[in-house]
């Protein structure tokens, strides 16, 4: 093992629920058109009502954009040994419980799942439990598991 890679000890570790993430309108219609989604529910309040939807509905992949921002607590924490400049995305999955909508007040847990060493790599896949906040409570709307590839310094 290389000090340059991250810290294998960090498998198993589960950070803090992040800060509320609002789903704002904007922000949905911004990212539609973005990555190419012309479903009207993405853009038109009343097509997303007449579709079943409260609000605006995000693509699929929007569920990224908060799983980033709790990503960042480990990519920021000094004692992982992740240097961004040395990471390539290798893979990232989403499994939906339910629709993200604009009104959304949505949290994430990071959990770290794995981080293993080979041949000058380290593999790390976290997984991100995103929930709507609702009643006091909190109700799950996404799983998004991502695994980087983050390459050592020789590499």
């Amino acid at each position: 093992m290389t000090d340059a890679l991250p810290d294998p000890a960090f498998t198993g570790r589960e950070y803090p629920a992040t800060a509320p993430y609002s789903v704002g309108r904007e922000r949905l219609r911004e990212f539609a058109a973005a990555v190419g989604a012309r479903h009207p529910a993405h853009f038109d309040i009343e097509a997303a009502r007449g579709f079943g939807y409260s609000d605006l509905v995000a693509p699929a992949t929007f569920a990224v954009v908060v799983a980033q921002r709790a990503e960042a607590q480990y990519i920021q924490d000094p004692a992982a040994r992740i240097d961004f400049s040395r990471v390539v995305h290798a893979d990232e999955r989403f499994t939906h419980h339910r629709p993200i909508v604009a009104g959304d007040d949505l949290v994430t847990v990071l959990h770290v799942d794995g981080v293993t060493h080979r041949a000058g790599l380290a593999m790390v896949t976290t997984r991100c439990e995103i929930a709507a906040l609702r009643d006091g409570g909190a109700e799950p709307v996404a799983t998004v598991v991502s695994t980087l590839a983050v390459r050592g310094e020789d590499q």
